[in-house]
């Protein structure tokens, strides 16, 4: 199945009403089929080095190991691979470049393949899936948990998740890209269905718009990407703009069914 065809891809980014630059990166390879999202920290623009690099170079190793055909490792482990080197890039350029010392950046990836979707993240950067169960069900779920001590206490009993929207904690995270030598990336996989809506989003969206609203919002424009990727950026502006926010959004039109056997096998030789 051409990705193309099955996933429809709308982003977004804007530096907020606070911010005078954007810390945010993000990129997104319909072909390919996936989505990367970055949310930048540190001074003298260091933020936005570090997304930047995050995302290129992941952006640019996805696209040349897809295009050789998927690794015989899997989805799950080429993703892991490609954000450790690209934790490597980012983690010498601080160390070699004083000016850009200690910069790090949050990292949330989705890759789509064969009806499944791989999400890996590093961070508080999340991606949540918006599913229709039946005719008039819906779910809306976070499925990315974050890396961060407010997660943490949350986690613990320490403080209730009510409590953690007014927290002035949001934003002192326990993993990011390029602070250590190694970095510690999740992995997950999912089943990807047909109507499904995936939303990567920085924590700028998150900690201005509530959960209920995200979903709302998804409920109501979810067949028009663009109007909803809109809408979110301006609720986020709206209340507050605190931040810089960034959303992409996923929608899947049909299966995405990989290809095998020998029609495959052919595909493959012809591009030699």
């Amino acid at each position: 199945m051409d990705l193309r065809l099955a996933l429809e891809i709308v982003s977004l980014t804007d530096p907020g009403k606070v911010r005078s630059h954007n810390e945010d990166s993000i990129a997104t390879d319909n072909e390919a089929g996936f989505a990367i999202l970055a949310d930048g920290m540190g001074g003298y623009n260091g933020g936005e080095v570090a997304s930047g690099i995050a995302v290129t170079m992941l952006a640019d190793g996805l696209k040349k190991a897809l295009h050789a055909g998927l690794p015989e490792q899997g989805p799950g482990l080429l993703v892991k691979s490609e954000i450790e080197k690209t934790n490597g890039a980012i983690y010498q350029t601080a160390q070699s470049q004083p000016q850009f010392s200690g910069m790090g950046t949050t990292l949330v990836c989705a890759l789509f393949h064969d009806n499944h979707i791989t999400v890996a993240h590093v961070g508080d950067s999340r991606l949540y899936r918006y599913r229709q169960k039946e005719p008039d069900q819906t779910q809306f779920e976070q499925i990315t948990r974050d890396h961060s001590l407010l997660q943490e206490q949350i986690d613990s009993g320490m403080i209730s998740r009510e409590d953690a929207r007014l927290s002035n904690n949001k934003n002192l995270v326990t993993r990011a890209l390029g602070v250590d030598p190694t970095v510690n990336v999740e992995v997950q996989e999912h089943e990807a269905l047909p109507g499904d809506v995936y939303l990567l989003c920085s924590d700028g969206l998150n900690d201005m718009v509530g959960d209920e609203e995200i979903q709302l919002t998804l409920s109501v424009l979810g067949t028009n990407l663009e109007l909803a990727a809109q809408r979110l950026v301006q609720m986020a502006n709206d209340n507050g703009g605190r931040d810089n926010v960034s959303v992409i959004l996923v929608r899947i039109l049909h299966s995405f069914p990989a290809r095998r056997g020998i029609f495959a096998w052919l595909s493959a030789w012809r591009k030699k």
